[in-house]
């Protein structure tokens, strides 16, 4: 993706905190002061240079054989996404089944943002880089044209591997699981801590799958700030992109977003992953349709291992599954002050995991959840 300098020079720009020291927003970024290293990125990385491909619209049409109903995988509200294919080297369209295979998003009118708005947020995720997040090949803004080409993700959603119900899908084991929470979290620790982004709407639907778990980073779930995005004209946009039951409570209430309203999100899709329940669940009881709203009210008993299921968990069982629960239910809690926030959550995933792995925990530090819980923190690898 070309040359990048160390997350340690990270995007600097002025952000803005509330009376608690909540980081709130990021409105400008400087890139005149990047240094470039010698070595490959590795980790999370701000890049140099986007290094992405302006495609022509004719060029994305032969790369799909015309936009046949055949490419189509996904239609949502922004419009449809094409499977296509391209030279790995070139870019070049190729034929089907050869070469690299990509996802085109193409918006429709209605989920079409702005041009000057699109081109703002393709230039500015351009310079991402972090190995959990899909990358971004290139776009096409020919016309009245609007489309974006990812790397294609083979396995589909999270979502669909937990709830999709079709054959093809194998059940996910725990350590599997955990691997993916683990992929996702360090991927939002990046975009909150270098690359100063707010994700908004983190669910299971946005997390894409390989052979490896890749966070799906799409252009309409992207901003900088305050449910805002600050563009090239000075045009704000303060569309609402949380969704029910995913969206934290501050957000819902005022439509103000920080990087912990991320954290609660996340936690919803932990919680997801731990109990096999849906986010919103009409056939529940009234007292368990919302699963964060009952995952609390589990922890507030103290009986926290009825969101485990046992399925799930299989032959895994013990004191590591229930820590992972007790970190969902602190990511949902409904205080600000009370979640940790993704770097913390990184370093709990990341101990557990070695724990399961060598059967003994290492010595670490700690931090107390909201229920007075020691979870272990270890250095952020």
């Amino acid at each position: 993706m070309g040359l990048c300098f160390s997350a340690e020079n990270a995007i600097k720009g002025d952000s803005h905190h509330d009376n608690d020291g909540n980081k709130l927003l990021s409105k400008s970024v400087e890139w005149s002061h990047l240094s470039v290293p010698s070595t490959t990125p590795k980790f999370g990385q701000i890049l140099q240079s986007p290094n992405l491909k302006s495609f022509g619209f004719s060029e994305l049409e032969e790369a799909t054989n015309d936009f046949g109903p055949d490419a189509v995988f996904e239609e949502a509200g922004f419009g449809l996404a094409y499977k296509g294919w391209i030279d790995e080297c070139s870019l070049e369209p190729s034929r089907p089944d050869t070469g690299m295979a990509v996802a085109i998003k193409m918006f429709n009118q209605k989920g079409c943002p702005d041009r000057q708005e699109l081109l703002a947020e393709i230039k500015y995720m351009g310079h991402l880089y972090h190995p959990n997040l899909v990358k971004l090949i290139g776009y096409c803004l020919e016309g009245d044209h609007r489309l974006l080409v990812y790397e294609f993700m083979p396995n589909g959603s999270l979502e669909n591997q937990l709830f999709g119900g079709d054959s093809q899908f194998q059940p996910l084991s725990w350590n599997l699981r955990m691997k993916i929470a683990l992929g996702a979290a360090k991927c939002l620790a990046f975009l909150h801590d270098e690359a100063d982004i707010i994700y908004r709407d983190f669910k299971t639907s946005k997390i894409l799958l390989d052979l490896v778990c890749k966070n799906a980073l799409f252009l309409n779930l992207v901003s900088v700030g305050v449910a805002e995005l600050q563009c090239c004209k000075s045009h704000v946009s303060t569309r609402f992109l949380g969704t029910e039951g995913y969206a934290a409570p501050e957000y819902m209430r005022s439509g103000h977003t920080y990087m912990k309203s991320d954290v609660y999100s996340f936690g919803v899709v932990l919680l997801e992953m731990l109990s096999g329940r849906q986010v919103i669940d009409r056939n529940k009881p009234r007292e368990e349709e919302n699963l964060a709203e009952w995952a609390r009210s589990i922890s507030n008993t103290r009986n926290i291992s009825r969101i485990l299921n046992p399925a799930i968990l299989g032959e895994h069982s013990g004191r590591s599954a229930l820590k992972v629960a007790q970190l969902a239910c602190d990511c949902v809690s409904k205080a600000l002050k009370s979640r940790p926030d993704m770097k913390e959550v990184v370093l709990i995933l990341e101990n557990l995991q070695d724990c399961n792995e060598n059967k003994v925990c290492k010595s670490s530090k700690h931090y107390k959840s909201s229920n007075g819980s020691d979870h272990s923190r270890e250095k952020l690898k």
